[in-house]
């Protein structure tokens, strides 16, 4: 390497190189950035268009779901919107992520997802376009996630959910199991709420 740095710059391609791979991972959520961020770094597109800065709700806790319409959790859908109406005047924001990363259970369009969302559940909360949440593909907020927070739990199945702090780092993580009612998860809430 010292040579590389040295007289006819032979190497010197390389060590630019790693360096620039380096900016683009941080520049893209990548392993690099993944550290040092937080959840407000992050945006989703909205499923009717637009964008959806997760900044704009600092400040404020955000449970983000990934979601599925043709699952067998998708019933958490109705305790989701109890959820977010009980506590929404308190400042806490619900994000559904609608995925077809399991079980190809998410097949439709962003037309399709919002109305069956809407005309079944009466879903209000806010909704991403469909994202993969999962793999090599996954969202950058994702990736995030699962890197700042390895002890927590990530997304195994539809309807996992991240409990985000309102200063943007990850506070909790409930697996596809917990109900949108269950204490853990409202005690979770109420515990952010407080502070």
């Amino acid at each position: 390497m010292e040579q590389a740095s040295k007289g006819s710059g032979g190497g010197d391609w390389l060590i630019r190189g790693v360096f620039s791979l380096g900016l683009a991972l941080a520049s893209f959520g990548g392993p690099a950035s993944a550290q040092a961020a937080g959840a407000h770094d992050y945006s989703f597109p909205a499923i009717d268009g637009g964008t959806l800065p997760l900044a704009a709700w600092a400040g404020h806790p955000v449970l983000v779901v990934n979601t599925a319409s043709e699952c067998g959790f998708t019933a958490q859908y109705e305790g989701l919107e109890a959820l977010w109406k009980a506590y929404r005047a308190k400042g806490l924001i619900v994000l559904g992520v609608p995925s077809n990363d399991f079980g190809g259970q998410e097949p439709g369009s962003a037309a399709e997802i919002k109305d069956f969302c809407e005309s079944t559940f009466a879903v209000d909360f806010p909704l991403t376009d469909k994202t993969a949440v999962s793999g090599a593909r996954a969202h950058p907020f994702y990736a995030w996630a699962k890197a700042s927070r390895p002890d927590l739990s990530a997304p195994r199945w539809n309807f996992h959910k991240y409990l985000i702090a309102p200063d943007g780092s990850l506070a909790a993580s409930f697996s596809a199991l917990t109900d949108p009612k269950d204490r853990d998860l409202t005690d979770a809430i109420d515990k952010l709420l407080e502070k």
